[in-house]
């Protein structure tokens, strides 16, 4: 029944907010409308991550509005949505951000909860594991292999990365329960 239920929600929000995430200009505000710094300082409040994969592009979104947006790397199979652990594959739906860790492999980590209840239900009718870990993290500090190396390839296991100053910024205004949307 909690299924249902979180599923009715994910389906109302998604279904409130599509017609306002194609927008990714932004009109300047004119000077006499220029925020006070006091309001400058008050983080904005995101209510949607957008990812669209073929663009390799992460939206943080507030109020319908882009607010950032950060260059991304997807799975070595970047085609397609998950279907099966091990695919190399980037899902593609609604899910939410539920938790979060700092890694030793990836410095900082935000989990997505997939699978969602429909992935769960297509692997469990193609007896199949839908596989699960799948996060927006950092990428590895390597000597061998620096940062700048791995921010135009697609190289991770199905996860979603970002240079690690873009994933500080993503975790400083990204709470835990926030929708995010994959899109292929």
């Amino acid at each position: 029944m909690r299924w249902l239920l979180a599923f009715f929600c994910l389906c109302v929000t998604s279904v409130s907010q599509a017609a306002f995430t194609e927008t990714i200009i932004r009109k300047p505000l004119p000077a006499a409308q220029s925020p006070s710094p006091s309001q400058q300082a008050m983080q904005p409040l995101i209510d949607k991550v957008l990812v669209i994969k073929s663009e390799r592009r992460l939206q943080l979104i507030s109020r319908g509005e882009p607010l950032k947006t950060y260059r991304i790397s997807l799975g070595k199979q970047p085609k397609g949505a998950k279907e099966r652990e091990g695919d190399k594959k980037t899902p593609e739906g609604l899910y939410w951000l539920d938790w979060r860790k700092q890694s030793d492999r990836f410095n900082l980590a935000m989990h997505i909860n997939y699978p969602n209840i429909s992935d769960a239900a297509r692997a469990t009718r193609e007896g199949v594991s839908p596989g699960s870990m799948i996060m927006i993290h950092g990428t590895p500090i390597n000597d061998e292999y620096p940062e700048w190396y791995f921010h135009t390839l697609d190289w991770t296991d199905g996860c979603i990365a970002m240079r690690n100053r873009d994933m500080q910024e993503v975790w400083d205004l990204v709470r835990d329960g926030t929708l995010i949307e994959i899109r292929p």
